[in-house]
């Protein structure tokens, strides 16, 4: 029996799990918790922003040395663009957002960026495998 490559590989409840670990980053960001911004990426995972940051723990570091300085008080909006499954277990999440920093307005083009991530199954969860950002120049699609 052909099983259906959404149902094997995506499909509606798959993509709301993965859509949930974008919400969980947000969330922690708004609570400047590092801990818990660190804990939606995989154990060796990569995040390329404003540094290079290699495994969760740097991802960690980084992190609590940003809520402490430049990002305490900020805020992250995130919104999937699309959300590809590129075989069983992987999927590709192409996003855009902005950081909200109080008092600026939101449309304040240096916090606008767009992200590439790359998120991996792992014990019956989505955790994030590898993530880069780029400054948007544009948040017209």
């Amino acid at each position: 029996m052909v099983q259906d490559k959404d149902t094997v590989w995506g499909g509606s409840d798959e993509e709301a799990a993965v859509r949930a670990v974008v919400r969980g980053v947000e969330a922690a960001w708004a609570d400047n918790d590092a801990d818990a911004f660190a804990n939606h990426f995989d154990e060796g995972a990569a995040l390329i922003g404003d540094a290079y940051m290699r495994g969760r723990e740097g991802i960690r570091g980084f992190m609590a040395q940003g809520f402490e300085g430049p990002y305490k008080g900020t805020g992250v909006v995130v919104e999937p663009l699309d959300v590809r499954f590129v075989g069983e277990g992987v999927a590709l999440v192409f996003t855009r957002g902005r950081v909200e920093v109080p008092g600026l307005p939101p449309e304040t083009a240096d916090l606008a960026f767009f992200a590439t991530c790359v998120m991996v199954r792992r014990d019956g969860g989505w955790l994030i495998a590898a993530y880069q950002n780029s400054k948007a120049t544009s948040t017209e699609l």
